[in-house]
């Protein structure tokens, strides 16, 4: 029998790592201490669609925007994080920073999340700009704002130039170093982002995107309704523990 699997990859930056491995531990020791066969540690690097579809995976955390590109017929999702405790984020929803550099937006101030969780694009400043994104599949950093778009009578054709980074972080290393102009990063990749990042406070945020739900937590199609369960009990456990509110569960 092959060993479990288990990865969370999404917010799992180098310098925060001993904060994910310490989450991975308390979530390792819950599921064993309820007869749940659970890896010592988390797999890190690879091709993260090849570990999410993994017959073998007990957990990990994605996005919905790979969920609805195919990932749903070969996973189950467990929960939601709760995303109360970042500007931009209200229970298992979040809205993305749409973030430009300061010397670009003419002195603005950024934008506070909306209370509403309504979208609050600036289309004026956004015309004719170069845009990153992480991925086409992404939510957080292209779908959304492409949705929220639409739905202003816009479309991508709004940008001049479209430039893949392959992650959060490097969009807005992008922005930030003049080989993009604006970028949409969930409201939890913002935080970290000013937390770690350096040369943050070059930038601002100009408008956000609507509230959409956040990413599950997630494990294989294979995974019996006993160990579904156990999971999601020892989730709610370990957000309980969570001591920033990032890892909480959504109620």
């Amino acid at each position: 029998m092959s060993e479990p699997l288990a990865a969370l990859p999404m917010y799992d930056w180098p310098e925060c790592r001993d904060e994910t491995d310490a989450l991975w531990r308390v979530i390792r020791d819950g599921l064993r201490a309820r007869g749940v066969a659970a890896p010592d540690a988390l797999t890190r690097g690879g091709d993260v669609q090849a570990i999410w579809r993994d017959p073998d995976l007990l957990l990990a955390q994605t996005c919905w925007g790979p969920l609805e590109a195919g990932l749903a017929s070969d996973v189950q999702v467990l929960a939601q994080p709760d995303y109360s405790a970042f500007e931009g984020g209200a229970g298992p929803l979040y809205s993305s920073a749409i973030v430009m550099r300061r010397d670009a937006a003419g002195g603005a101030m950024s934008v506070p999340a909306p209370e509403d969780g309504m979208a609050r694009l600036p289309l004026d400043r956004m015309r004719g700009m170069r845009f990153a994104f992480n991925d086409l599949v992404s939510r957080s950093g292209y779908l959304g704002l492409i949705q929220d778009l639409r739905e202003a009578g816009e479309g991508i054709d709004l940008f001049i130039q479209y430039i893949e980074t392959g992650g959060h972080r490097q969009s807005l290393q992008a922005v930030r170093d003049g080989r993009a102009d604006l970028c949409a990063v969930d409201c939890r990749s913002w935080a970290l982002a000013q937390r770690f990042e350096p040369g943050m406070d070059l930038l601002l945020v100009a408008g956000w995107t609507a509230r959409r739900p956040g990413l599950p937590y997630i494990t294989s199609l294979a995974t019996d309704a006993q160990t579904r369960a156990a999971l999601r009990a020892v989730l709610a456990e370990a957000s309980c523990k969570a001591n920033d509110g990032g890892d909480r569960l959504a109620p």
